[in-house]
């Protein structure tokens, strides 16, 4: 497909304008011209010669399982499984490649010819044809099954990371019979699960793994308007049924439609007629452009820029630092001036230090124009005070990834949590075979994995995204000849990066800092000739300890909580229901030992499901490692995001002042502090995802929610639904609410498809402290259940904040 969808940005200088079609420029040489495969060469027979050799030498690489048994199926080389016309590359795709830098690049241009891949899976591995479409950001690939093709598309914006070779837990298992040097992994955001690939050639691989890299590091330094043109792009195509690169009136309905808006047919038909310059009854090119410009117009942006720029309809620097100081910025001239030439797309209106509407969009759409505080996107906070002065990112029975009692156990779950910024996760240790431990849940039917696999796991991938500890909550349930075994393991896997004695020189009446712990590994355990040493969660049998796996616990010595001040290395651990509890009795006295110690929060046993409780009451009382199920979505795993995705999601959160204190009277259950007034006006939305793809006439009637979780109970306000519009609906209604604590508060916003039947369902959600809060108008970037991005889909609002 072949669509003129411009940028729908001007060019330096210009107005927005259309180019030449692709039909113009005929077919494209990318190198992908044939139609059939041409003879090898020489080397190129040669790799095929070896892909053969790996049958021989392999039996059963290329077989599949059917009724148990091993069915063998004759091996193809790439080019003769697939003999597919290669599409040209369309100007726009041209275009689109030139703008990102990758025309004519190499790998870029493999993934554009395509490449017939091994998709491996536990028990199979099956040809798929895969190729990069010439949007530079969709990975298109078709099963080759005769009785089911079936075609399917993912977005580079949803990979989290490429890697090459064997470095996946599915590769180690399932695609050993594959040269290492052929093989890579994509790793996906949220929870969809990893794509494991080998390619006839190593050269061929790393044409992919290369090529996805780039495109990733072009993805990141998108726009959110460049976003939403690649959005409408891929709907244009998708509607374009017949593939003529014009648009009927029927496929503009059906475009939008799928788009989530459900427009008065007269009021689109006039729409599409006005745009319709060449009175042929179709779109294409400039009209097409046109009408999709029309579509994302902004009035409720445009009433804020022309109240600020006057007649002239031009945002002068002194305008722009007007308006950014109304937002609550101490912006100074210069400021305004640095944004200008950040975000204006006319170089005419750079050079004078002017502003036009377009420019305006993209800077309210940016990072700068984001709810959440820029500034909290890196760790600004203070790293140098004890461990128990943070909150820490933890994680309950890291090794599962679904059901506490059936679910697969497995190593990429904690390569998972340590790309969400945990730092703190579990090893729930058993005896295995052969003398090796071995990581499952306990006398349930989850699966095993060993421990040793794990450790090295975390040490490979525990520091990626942070540089600062990470505790290895260890529950032990060996005998003593394995636990030696574990002991070795971790000394040999993790050397110098595990703390085994006292830091040289620390104060030795408080714990070590962060900062001083960058790169390193604690263990939290049982210790030798500790006092009332327990066991880590209530109702499990007490197991004698080691000598060498008790030498390695220096700072997280687990013990019984007593209610008074001990050693500052020793720890405790508490259910949920027992922490409620405590939090009821004796908040005072909590918040004390945990302004010196540490403590952990666990979920309690009857959560078979994984589901989890809600941290907010344990952050409220100090607890700083409040361990949830990573695996499983919900309003919960919100709050955990928003709560670490500051601090530049480094894992840690400096608790406020009144939690640190070791004489604090705060008190979680009736606390004192000053209460604040948060003022949403939620103004708009903007492309909302469809909930039902099935079903094309379905389309959302959205209404937002705003939620204030902290101190006291959940305090919440919600807009009136919008019927038939999730493109652009507008509300422009103000909710007010009370923030009690506003240290510990957290801002939930929520968007529901409202339904009068039956409960409403889920559109997205974005979670962020109430510290971080930006005042002003504001672009609040949705996120999915499972906290990926839904972008375009954005709120649009407005934030002021007033003392009570």
């Amino acid at each position: 497909m072949r669509f003129q969808v411009k940028q729908l940005l001007p060019k330096s200088g210009k107005k927005i304008s259309a180019q030449g079609g692709a039909r113009e420029g005929g077919r494209q040489d990318w190198g992908c011209t044939h139609t059939k495969t041409p003879e090898l060469p020489a080397r190129a027979r040669r790799v095929r010669a070896k892909e053969r050799n790996w049958e021989q030498e392999m039996p059963g690489v290329f077989g599949t399982v059917c009724g148990g048994r091993k069915k063998k199926k004759k091996y193809k080389p790439e080019s003769e499984v697939l003999e597919q016309e290669v599409q040209p590359v369309s100007s726009q795709g041209l275009k689109t490649f030139k703008k990102m830098g990758l025309s004519g690049d190499d790998d870029v241009n493999a993934m554009l010819c395509g490449s017939n891949l091994w998709k491996i899976r536990p028990g199979w591995h099956a040809a798929r044809l895969y190729r990069l479409e010439s949007d530079g950001m969709t990975v298109w690939y078709e099963s080759q099954a005769k009785k089911a093709r079936s075609k399917q598309i993912f977005s580079v914006l949803h990979i989290e990371s490429v890697r090459e070779g064997h470095q996946s837990e599915g590769l180690q298992k399932y695609g050993r019979r594959f040269p290492e040097t052929c093989c890579f992994t994509i790793a996906f955001k949220g929870r969809r699960k990893n794509l494991d690939l080998a390619a006839s050639s190593e050269k061929e691989a790393l044409n992919w793994v290369q090529g996805l890299q780039k495109l990733m590091k072009r993805a990141e330094a998108m726009s959110q308007r460049e976003k939403l043109v690649h959005w409408i792009w891929d709907y244009l195509r998708q509607a374009d049924r017949d593939g003529d690169e014009k648009m009927t009136f029927q496929e503009v309905k059906d475009m939008l439609k799928m788009i989530n808006i459900d427009l008065n047919d007269i009021y689109a038909y006039n729409l599409f007629k006005a745009c319709d310059r060449s009175n042929t009854n179709t779109l294409e090119d400039h009209e097409i452009e046109e009408f999709c410009t029309k579509l994302m117009h902004r009035p409720e942006v445009e009433e804020i820029f022309h109240h600020y720029s006057g007649e002239d309809r031009v945002l002068s620097a002194e305008e722009l630092q007007e308006f950014l100081q109304a937002q609550g910025e101490d912006a100074t001239l210069e400021r305004a001036k640095e944004l200008i030439q950040k975000y204006e797309l006319n170089e005419t209106a750079k050079q004078h230090d002017l502003m036009m509407m377009e420019g305006f969009m993209m800077y309210l759409l940016s990072d700068d124009g984001d709810i959440f505080n820029q500034k909290h996107r890196m760790a600004y906070q203070d790293m140098t005070q004890p461990l128990c002065h943070y909150f820490i990112s933890s994680s309950h029975n890291t090794y599962l990834t679904n059901h506490q009692l059936v679910g697969e156990s497995s190593t990429e779950s904690y390569i998972r949590v340590f790309m969400e910024g945990c730092r703190c996760v579990e090893l729930d240790c058993w005896e295995g075979p052969s003398g090796e431990p071995v990581i499952y849940h306990g006398h349930t039917l989850t699966s095993k994995i060993l421990f040793k696999d794990v450790v090295t796991t975390i040490r490979d991938y525990a520091f990626k995204n942070s540089p600062y500890p990470v505790i290895l909550s260890l529950e032990n349930h060996c005998g003593l000849e394995q636990q030696v075994k574990m002991a070795n393991h971790l000394r040999e896997i993790l050397g110098d990066m595990l703390v085994t004695k006292p830091l040289p020189g620390a104060d030795t009446a408080r714990l070590p800092s962060p900062e001083a712990l960058k790169g390193k590994f604690l263990l939290k355990g049982k210790k030798l000739n500790n006092r009332k040493s327990v066991e880590e969660e209530e109702g499990k049998p007490r197991m004698d300890t080691a000598k060498e796996l008790s030498d390695l616990v220096v700072y997280c010595q687990t013990v019984e909580y007593r209610g008074q001040p001990g050693n500052v290395c020793e720890m405790s651990s508490f259910s949920e229901d027992k922490v409620r509890r405590l939090i009821k009795d004796s908040g005072i006295n909590l918040v004390r030992y945990n302004a010196r110690q540490l403590s952990r929060i666990y979920p309690d046993g009857l959560r078979a499901n994984s589901s989890n409780y809600c941290p907010q009451e344990m952050w409220n009382a100090g607890c700083q490692l409040v361990a949830l199920n990573f695996q499983t979505p919900g309003y919960t795993m919100d709050l955990n995001r928003g709560r670490f995705q500051d601090n530049g999601l480094c894992g840690y959160v400096l608790k406020p002042e009144f939690l640190r204190k070791e004489d604090s009277y705060f008190n979680p259950d009736s606390p004192s502090k000053e209460p604040k007034l948060l003022f949403v006006k939620v103004i708009s939305a903007q492309q909302l995802p469809k909930l039902n793809k099935e079903k094309p006439n379905s389309i959302v009637d959205p209404f937002v929610r705003v939620e204030i979780h902290g101190v006291g109970k959940k305090k919440e306000k919600e807009t009136k639904y919008i019927l038939n519009n999730g493109f652009n609906p507008y509300w422009n209604e103000i909710l007010q609410l009370e923030v009690q604590v506003p240290e510990l508060a957290l801002v939930r916003f929520v968007v529901e498809d409202y339904d009068k039947t039956s409960s409403n369902d889920f559109v997205g959600q974005y979670t962020l402290p109430f510290l971080s809060l930006k005042q002003g108008y504001r672009h609040v970037h949705l996120l999915s259940k499972d906290g990926a991005s839904l972008s375009p889909a954005t709120l649009f609002v407005q934030i002021r904040i007033e003392d009570l």
